[in-house]
C-alpha cells in the first residue's frame, strides 16, 4: 500500500487571501463613485502640490471602498455566492465568509493610519466624519435588523456616501458646496443605489433579501430611476446652467425610459456581458462628467 504524497505547495487554498482577491473584493469597478465625489470639491481650484490631497485620493481608492464592499460581502455570503455579477473586476469577489473575516480585520487596520494622519493635520474634527462612515456602514450591514434590508431606509443610508465630500472638504480646506450642489449629490447617489439593486433584483429576492426594488419591482424602480437621472438633468440645466452635462443626462434618462418600455417588459435582469457593458460605460461616463467639472466647473 503506498502513501499518498503531501499535499503539493501549489495546491489550491480555497481560503486563503491572496493579494488579487483583497482588490477584487473592494470592486475597483466602482471607484469611481468615492473618487468623483472626493474630486469634485477640487473642480474649483486646489493645491495639487499639497500631499494631503494625494494621502486623501488614495484613500478613495482601495481602503475606503474595501470598508464598504468587504463589509457588505461578508453579511452577504450565501447571496453573491449565486450572484451572476459575482467575480469580476467591476462588481466584485466570489469570497468565502473565512477569506472576509480575514479581510476585515486588514481593511480596519487599514483604517488606522489615515485617520490618525488626518486627524493630526487637520484637526479632530475630522474624527467625526471616519466615526460617521464607521457608523453609516455598520447600520447598513447589520446582520439583523441592516438597513440594507429595510426600504425605503437602503435609500436614506446610500446618502452616506456623501461623506465622501465631507472629507474631501475637510482634508482640502475648501469651502462648502452650495444646497444646490448637494441636492444633486443627493440624488446622483439615490439612483446608484437603485441601479445596483436592479442588477440584483432576481438574486435578492430568490435569496429572502427585501431592498427597495424587491418592493417595487423592476418596472417601477426603473421609473424612479428614469425621475431621478430626468431631474438630474434638468437640475444640471436650470439651476447651473451646465447644458452640456445636463444634456447628457437627459439623453441617458432617454434610453432608460427605452430600456423600461421595450426591454424591462420582455425580462427583468441582464446577462454578465451586458452588466459588464454597463459597468464599463458608468466608469467611462463618470470619468468624462469629472474632466468635463475641471474643464468648466459648475456643480458647486
Amino acid at each position: 500500500m503506498t502513501q499518498a504524497p503531501p499535499p503539493s505547495a501549489e495546491a489550491p487554498q480555497p481560503d486563503r487571501l491572496s493579494l488579487p482577491l483583497a482588490l477584487k473584493i473592494s470592486r475597483p469597478g466602482l471607484w469611481f463613485q468615492t473618487l468623483w465625489l472626493y474630486l469634485l470639491p477640487l473642480t474649483r481650484g486646489a493645491d495639487w502640490g499639497d500631499p494631503w490631497l494625494w494621502l486623501g485620493l488614495l484613500y478613495a481608492t482601495w481602503p475606503l471602498n474595501a470598508l464598504v464592499y468587504g463589509w457588505n460581502d461578508a453579511v452577504d455570503v450565501a447571496l453573491d455566492a449565486r450572484n451572476p455579477r459575482k467575480d469580476s473586476w467591476l462588481f466584485g469577489a466570489r469570497a468565502s465568509e473565512a477569506q472576509l473575516r480575514r479581510f476585515l480585520v486588514i481593511v480596519f487596520a487599514a483604517q488606522l493610519p489615515f485617520v490618525i494622519a488626518f486627524a493630526m493635520a487637520r484637526g479632530p474634527a475630522i474624527l467625526r466624519t471616519f466615526a460617521a462612515i464607521v457608523a453609516v456602514n455598520a447600520s447598513y450591514n447589520r446582520r439583523v435588523g441592516g438597513l440594507r434590508g429595510r426600504p425605503p431606509f437602503d435609500l436614506l443610508n446610500a446618502l452616506g456616501y456623501l461623506l465622501v465630500v465631507v472629507l474631501s472638504l475637510q482634508v482640502n480646506q475648501r469651502p462648502p458646496l452650495s444646497a444646490l450642489g448637494w441636492l444633486y449629490l443627493g440624488l446622483f447617489v439615490t439612483q446608484a443605489q437603485l441601479i445596483g439593486e436592479v442588477m440584483d433584483v432576481v438574486c435578492d429576492r430568490q435569496g429572502g433579501r427585501v431592498t427597495t426594488a424587491t418592493l417595487l419591482g423592476v418596472g417601477r424602480t426603473k421609473l424612479l430611476i428614469f425621475a431621478l437621472v430626468l431631474a438630474l438633468g434638468l437640475l444640471c440645466g436650470l439651476g447651473f446652467g451646465d447644458w452640456v452635462l445636463g444634456g447628457l443626462l437627459l439623453a441617458g434618462a432617454g434610453w432608460l425610459l427605452l430600456d423600461l418600455l421595450v426591454y424591462a417588459a420582455r425580462r427583468e435582469t441582464y446577462t454578465r456581458t451586458e452588466h459588464t457593458i454597463a459597468g464599463v460605460g458608468m466608469n467611462l461616463l463618470g470619468a468624462g462628467s469629472m474632466l468635463w467639472q475641471f474643464w468648466s466647473p459648475t456643480l458647486h
